[in-house]
């Protein structure tokens, strides 16, 4: 005898391959059918034979194909179809269709199946046979094989018929285990004309034994709603043992889950003499599980496993309503996989980020100095706890000599080694530091770009960093830099967000808080100071500079322009004001000139001055402004210092000591320091600028460019093809800041100026062309934002007509993606779970109504219609029949 199995697909093969290992136990044998999505599937290796149907249709109507399930079955002498619990299972037609062909079906006969799908009819039959008693239904219709009658049972213990399923039923293992039955085996007995009592099914005959408790294992996410998920499950490994059975679909390691059909992996079933045993059994069977690649609701299993409610037998139609709780779960860590897929990625693909030069990371591990034993010497950070803000402000500006500021742990790294330098290289020479140089002003370890680094490049965790270099420098203050409304983002933030960030950056051992805003927006920049004072931290706002306060020919950002935003700050409460000179610009005699303009109008207030090497000129630059009267320079330790960095520490002590500048810091100290980051800084030889770079350039005059975009700009150039052409990038770059209205450039105002530099030299764009054609090119992101205003007002405001002429059409540069719905924007419909699109129900312009339906998803064994949440015109239209989603992919954009 053969035998073909159609009931493949609601449970991915699951009830089909239960069904062929029965028939093999009695000698028959089996074929298979298939859809073109179940080609990889389990089903077919379990069976003898296996045939396609429905090739070219879709997945659902695959199954639902009658006549190609008749056709396999006739060519290939098929004597019966067990239907399982599938598609067809309860279809009369089907059963029709296999009497006519010759094929037994196993299951009851055309007419009771047509009585039985019919709910009221089965009802009306239920009622006359004595809705109690099936053993009285099944005489009334004349009923053979196997079927299921459902009741709800209420607390009285009465019962309530809800419908006959005139087939297996997907539980039907629970039976099994109870009463050691096999329910196929006798399915298949009955089929060959075998009848109850033959088969020792007599009704005095069947006892039932202890408890049983199935569990579905599904590729559901119970988090999202049990919205199904699809991928490739990387790892899998099932729960067995005493009291475990497990009826498989397809799930293996490799196996890929479809989002075509069913998400069942396995039904896991326990037995056991007593509800709390069986449930004890089914807990451990589930922790031993270990599925990886796709979410499951094991999660959510486990925690009904655990509720008392379910122990004890008390559930009712309200308990997952009742018991919120069960949503309670609890994540999956996952590290073997995370490692070892990051290990193969990394040796099959190479490093995450592109790098562009062949540079090998030294081998040689640096040597940290001696640190001497006990805590570090008092420093100025006792000064601040102990006298707050605004005494540390008035200590500062009473020292005699030059403070210096220490930007190794930050912006020397960011601007030298792309801002890579680990946690654990900071924290190994952090001790020295805090014994070797307790006369810092501060050392600069945080804010800006080192946040986002640590995050996505190094995956660490800054309030981590921060935390663990507080405890091992306790006696040194600590600063940051604060992007204003930006906090340490790249775009404005809700207040109380930023206000929250200094609050808790202040309680994880944050000292100053470098204030400053790119285009030296004050609403801003205010917003930021107030955050900053708020928490309890040093304000030192900055004024960012640009342009050369020493030439009569560059009006635009003049001294006058400069002293009149330090009254500003000074009015709103700065503690310490700051000159934040990002590309270097700031020349000797400039410096001279607004130092000492800047201490003239502001006698009791510390000035601190920060600037790059770039052009070569940083210290005598930093040794005018003390002069002048500036308190504090930034600098570097002198191996990670000149160049897109600051100043050399080693220059500027030698060059101050025995004047009325002397720092009071040792040279052999600073010597010893240079000596730990010259070989750390080998470490980080493919991020190392000078890769790419040999030298600084005193082009920047000319350009502009920030130190810390300096060697990023570069290292893009490499990476975008365009490393031959890095002379072009910097000329675009000059007329790109043109072209934007001669802005003051430091992230993220310098990262807009150099996006539209690199599109201008990929295009091959002129200023004048870009100017021409702004209507209808399509301009980077960051470009279009700024032109609306996303990052504030520039001096001297917008562009014009370059600005009118842009914003109009916003055609902005994407990446390839399938952008996603935004939830808080009202009008994008986004995929309510993964799938495929079946069919878009309107048109773009087309006017819909609230609840009318837009397109089809079909997922798994559903098809899903996606309805209008309200109603307005369909703007945009994101997909097409046969597109591809993920869960929250945009479908359309409605317009009210």
């Amino acid at each position: 005898m053969l035998f073909v199995s159609q009931s493949l697909c609601p449970s991915s093969g699951e009830i089909a391959i239960r069904v062929f290992r029965a028939c093999t136990e009695l000698g028959i044998r089996t074929v298979a059918v298939y859809s073109e999505q179940d080609t990889g599937q389990m089903h077919r290796q379990k069976a003898d034979e296996a045939y396609l149907i429905g090739k070219g249709l879709p997945p659902v109507a695959a199954y639902l194909h009658i006549p190609d399930i008749i056709k396999v079955a006739k060519e290939n002498e098929v004597d019966a179809i067990h239907p399982g619990y599938g598609f067809l299972s309860e279809r009369a037609d089907f059963a029709q269709a296999c009497v006519d062909a010759g094929v037994r079906f196993i299951g009851p006969t055309p007419d009771v199946v047509r009585k039985m799908g019919d709910k009221v009819e089965a009802r009306s039959i239920a009622i006359s046979a004595g809705e109690l008693n099936p053993f009285h239904l099944f005489p009334q219709v004349g009923y053979e094989n196997a079927g299921t009658v459902e009741f709800l049972v209420d607390k009285h213990g009465k019962h309530y018929f809800i419908e006959v399923n005139s087939r297996l039923q997907v539980e039907h293992t629970v039976t099994e285990e109870i009463t050691d039955v096999d329910l196929v085996h006798s399915q298949l007995r009955v089929c060959e004309g075998r009848s109850l009592p033959e088969l020792g099914l007599k009704q005095d005959k069947i006892r039932i034994n202890g408890y049983a408790i199935q569990c579905r294992v599904t590729t559901e996410d119970p988090a999202r709603g049990f919205q199904p998920d699809t991928g490739r499950l990387e790892v899998f490994r099932s729960g067995e043992g005493m009291g475990i059975r497990l009826d498989s679909a397809s799930a293996f390691q490799g196996a890929v889950i479809s989002p075509h059909y069913d998400s069942l992996l396995v039904k896991v079933i326990a037995s056991g003499k007593d509800l709390p045993v069986a449930s004890a059994k089914m807990s451990r069977a589930l922790a031993e599980f270990r599925v990886r690649g796709v979410k499951t609701n094991i999660p959510f299993l486990q925690n009904v496993l655990s509720n008392n409610q379910f122990l004890n037998g008390t559930v009712d139609t309200q308990f997952i309503d009742e018991n919120p709780d069960l949503f309670n779960l609890k994540p999956v860590q996952n590290r073997a996989q995370k490692l070892l897929h990051y290990l193969g990625h990394v040796m099959v693909n190479g490093p995450t980020t592109p790098i562009p030069v062949k540079a090998k990371p030294s081998p040689i591990d640096p040597v940290i100095p001696p640190v001497p034993l006990g805590e570090p010497p008092v420093g100025f950070r006792d000064v601040l706890l102990r006298e707050g803000p605004d005494g540390f402000a008035k200590t500062v500006r009473a020292h005699q000599g030059l403070l210096l500021m220490d930007t190794t742990f930050r912006d020397a790294h960011q601007s030298l080694l792309a801002t890579r330098v680990r946690t654990h290289d900071l924290k190994r020479i952090a001790p020295f530091v805090a014994h070797s140089f307790s006369n810092l002003f501060s050392v600069e370890n945080w804010g800006g770009a080192t946040f986002d680094v640590a995050m996505r490049f190094l995956c660490e965790c800054p309030w981590k960093r921060l935390q663990e270099l507080r405890a091992l420098m306790p006696n040194v203050p600590f600063q940051m830099l604060l992007r204003g409304a930006n906090a340490v983002g790249y775009t404005n933030y809700p207040d109380n967000a930023v206000f929250k960030f200094c609050e808790v950056a202040k309680e994880n051992g944050m000292d100053i808080f470098r204030v400053f805003d790119s285009l030296n927006y004050l609403p801003n920049m205010l917003l930021g100071m107030e955050a900053a004072g708020a928490a309890g931290g040093v304000v030192e706002a900055a004024i960012s500079y640009t342009g050369d306060v020493s030439d009569p020919m560059r009006q635009k950002y003049s001294l006058d322009y400069y002293l009149k935003l330090a009254d500003e700050l000074v009015k709103a409460g700065t503690h310490i004001l700051c000159i934040k000179d990002m590309a270097g610009l700031l020349k000797p005699d400039s410096g001279r000139l607004l130092v000492g303009a800047l201490r003239d109008r502001f006698p009791n207030v510390p000035i601190h001055v920060h600037t790059h090497d770039t052009a070569g000129a940083g210290v005598a630059a930093m040794l005018a402004c003390a002069e002048a009267g500036a308190d504090i320079v930034d600098v570097a330790v002198d191996s990670m210092a000149g160049m897109t960095s600051q100043p050399s520490m080693g220059a500027i002590v030698a060059c101050t000591k025995g004047t009325k500048l002397n720092t009071g810091i040792s040279l052999e100290k600073v010597f010893d320091y240079s000596e730990y980051w010259e070989v750390t800084r080998g470490l980080y030889a493919p991020f190392d600028c000078t890769a790419t770079m040999k030298s600084g350039n005193a082009d920047v005059y000319e350009n502009e460019i920030p130190g810390g975009q300096y060697t990023n700009l570069h290292f893009q150039a490499h990476s975008m093809g365009l490393g031959n052409k890095f002379k072009e990038v910097k000329k675009a770059y000059v007329e790109a800041n043109k072209l934007l209205g001669d802005l003051i450039k430091v992230t993220p105002s310098s990262k807009i100026v150099g996006d539209l530099a690199q599109f201008m030299v990929q295009n091959a764009l002129t200023r004048a062309e870009v100017e021409e054609r702004a209507d209808e090119l399509s301009f980077p992101l960051s470009v279009v934002e700024f032109l609306q205003g996303h990052i504030g007002i520039p001096h001297g405001g917008f562009p014009e007509p370059f600005r009118s002429k842009v914003q109009p059409t916003q055609r902005i540069s994407h990446s390839n993606f399938h952008p996603k719905a935004l939830k808080d924007v009202r009008g994008q419909i986004g995929a309510p779970m993964p799938g495929k699109v079946v069919e878009v129900k309107v048109k773009q312009g087309q006017q819909v109504e609230k609840g009318q339906p837009l397109c089809v998803l079909s997922a798994m064994k559903m098809e899903m219609v996606v309805n209008s949440p309200l109603s307005g015109t369909v703007a945009k239209i994101y997909v097409t029949a046969d597109s591809t989603l993920e869960g929250d992919d945009l479908i359309l954009e409605i317009t009210e």
